[in-house]
Parts: structure tokens; sequence; C-alpha cells
């Protein structure tokens, strides 16, 4: 769904990447798909051309998820690999962890977990009580964490602990590389009534040993590497939804334009066609404030990033929830069966209203520092 207000070279890879999710769809072998996209590039489009990847942006990365989410095989891992950790590494690591995981995260032969949601603490960074000690030349990490993707599937996990500062005695956040096979690593799958193929994870972390280059970036550095990742996570999110919102309604419109009752087909009907075509103006809306989180984060604006990719991860769940919601209704009993695909998008299209900031939290954020309103916490 190309659009006029992008660039040739950005239109170019919306086409090429839709085709890609063309040939595999809904039914997609996921490591197939995954191998194929890193071999054309699209898995690490964000990432430094010296380091393997297109030296592209969140903008490219973004562009990638929405139309394979369009096609109906969108890839989850592609938030939290390429998007938060390789943005954190290309940005902040040092050159030997650059060279040993952008190309990897790059092609798709390595991939990285992401871990900060804690049970007592959900993602609020002021809060996290995962800790990291200096022993000697190593660090000794120690914590929980709930609510992890794909760590089964990852090479590594990219942790949020938090040290203390030798000043003041208060804990700042810092980003470890932590190995799979770390000795004290360990994880246990949630039973989750979503059915995806990236697993979620609970992780516990007793006293695991790093060593000092496991520290990703400046320990003094604190919030400012965090959001490095934590701001594409929400772009990305938002283009995980609004692909998956283009692709239940786009078989809902399909379904509409055939489906004949009383002599015309349904989608003749207002009311049947005037709630898609609300879904329709809404996911275009929250693809536009997205493309604007994204150009303003890959031109360096954090700040204004910040608040842009809350806004735009608020307004594609939105959009999300309410065109699967259409769709499905759309089809009556058969957008419950199988054949049609849209069921099972009902409890994945919540989501993108839950993780990985709940709909409320970005209110606050919104009403705190967009409006200036007092805090009520």
């Amino acid at each position: 769904m190309p659009t006029s207000t992008e660039s040739e070279e950005h239109q170019a890879l919306r086409s090429a990447v839709a085709a890609l999710g063309a040939r595999h769809g809904r039914d997609h072998n996921r490591r197939h798909l995954w191998s194929e996209a890193g071999k054309l590039g699209y898995l690490g489009v964000n990432l430094p051309e010296e380091h393997g990847g297109g030296g592209g942006g969140i903008t490219e990365l973004s562009i990638v998820l929405e139309e394979l989410g369009a096609a109906g095989c969108p890839l989850l891992m592609l938030v939290v690999s390429p998007a938060i950790c390789g943005t954190v590494i290309a940005r902040f690591g040092t050159e030997d962890q650059k060279r040993a995981w952008l190309p990897g995260l790059a092609d798709g032969t390595r991939t990285m977990a992401f871990g900060i949601t804690e049970p007592d603490a959900g993602s609020n960074s002021h809060r996290i009580t995962t800790t990291a000690r200096r022993d000697g030349a190593d660090w000794l990490l120690a914590g929980r964490k709930v609510f992890i993707s794909g760590v089964d599937i990852a090479d590594a996990t990219l942790v949020v602990g938090r040290t203390e500062d030798a000043r003041t005695g208060r804990l700042k956040p810092c980003l470890f590389i932590v190995p799979r096979d770390a000795p004290g690593f360990t994880r246990h799958p949630i039973d989750m009534e979503l059915h995806a193929f990236e697993k979620q994870f609970e992780l516990v972390l007793d006293d695991v040993r790093l060593p000092s280059e496991a520290l990703v970036g400046d320990e003094d550095a604190g919030l400012l590497q965090l959001f490095a990742g934590l701001n594409p996570e929400r772009v990305m999110t938002a283009a995980f939804a609004i692909g998956m919102g283009r692709y239940a309604l786009s078989r809902a419109v399909a379904y509409a334009r055939e489906r004949t009752v009383w002599q015309a087909p349904i989608g003749a009907h207002q009311a049947i066609a005037h709630p898609l075509a609300q879904s329709h103006i809404e996911l275009e809306l929250a693809r536009l404030m997205m493309q604007r989180a994204a150009a303003l984060y890959d031109a360096g604006d954090d700040a204004g990033a910040g608040e842009a990719a809350n806004m735009a991860k608020y307004a594609a769940g939105e959009a999300c929830v309410k065109a699967v919601d259409q769709s499905v209704h759309t089809l009556g009993g058969n957008g419950l069966t199988r054949e049609y695909g849209l069921a099972s998008l009902i409890t994945a299209a919540r989501v993108a209203r839950i993780a990985p900031v709940s709909r409320e939290m970005i209110l606050n954020y919104v009403s705190h520092q967009s409006l200036g309103l007092p805090k009520s916490y």
C-alpha cells in the first residue's frame, strides 16, 4: 500500500517486502521466512552498512514489519532483535560488540531477546530490581524477568539491570548481553492462551557472572541508552499493529465484495461499508504518526521521537483492535473459522494495546509530558 508521501526508495522497499510476504502468506514457515528476509537484507535494513546492515533506520524497518504483517506473516522478533537490541548495540556498543553481533542480527543468523519487564515493576525502569554488582573485573547479575519473547530461539538476551551509582548510592539502569547458556541463567515458559511462534518466558538470573565486556555502553549513561531501544520498540509495535489491522481489513473487504445477500454484495450496504471505511481511515492515520515518530528518531530527535512513538503505538493499537473486530463481524460465523484466519487475531490484536506499554501508561505520558498536567502517582 504505497503512499505518495514516501520516497521512491521507500515505495520500492514496501513493494518488495509485500511480494515476499505474499509468497509466504498466513500459513508461512516462520524459520524459512526469517531466513529469506535476512538473505534479502530486510532484517538488518536499519543497521550500519559497515556491519552488514542496510544503512537505513527505523523508518525502513517499520516498513518491513508492516508489509509482512499486512500479508499475514508478521515477524515479532523484528521488534526485538534488530530494532531494540541491534539499535542499542549500534549506537552504544563497543567495536568488539558491534563486530560480534550486528552482522548476525542483520542477516538473521543470530537473534537477541530483550529483557526488561519484571513481576513487580512491569516495564517501569525506576522500579526494576534486577541488580548488577561488581565482583573484581566481572559483573554479577541477579533478578527475575517475565514476558520475555523468544528467549528459546535467541542466542543471547539484552537484559536491563540496575547498578549502584558510587557517588549517590542510587540505582541506575544498565544493559548487559547475557548468553543463553550462561550459568545461573534459566528460563521457564509461561502458559499463554495466545499461540504464537515466539513463546513467552520467565527468566531467573541467579548471580549470573558476566565479563566486563558484557556491559553495553557506559554504565553512567542510564536512561539515555535504555530509551534508545524503547522508542524503536514503540514504533515497531505500531508497525506490527498496523500490518495486522490491514491484513484483517483486506480479508473483510474481499469478503464484503463477494458475499451476496438479497441480490447485492453485503459491501454495498452502509452498515457494512462505513465501519470498514472508518477502520481504513484510522489505520492510515496511525501510520502517519508512526512515520513521523520513525523520522524523528532517525533524525536523532530522541525527545520528539518519544512523544510521537507513544502516540503512534496508542493510535495503532486502537485502530488494530477495531479493524480486527469489525473484520470478524463482517464475516459473521465465517470470521471465527480457521479457513479465514481472523479469529486468532482477536486475541493477538489486544497485545498491541498491552505491550510493550499499556494504553493507560501512554495516556499518562501524554498528559504529563505533552500537556503538562500534574501526576497522580
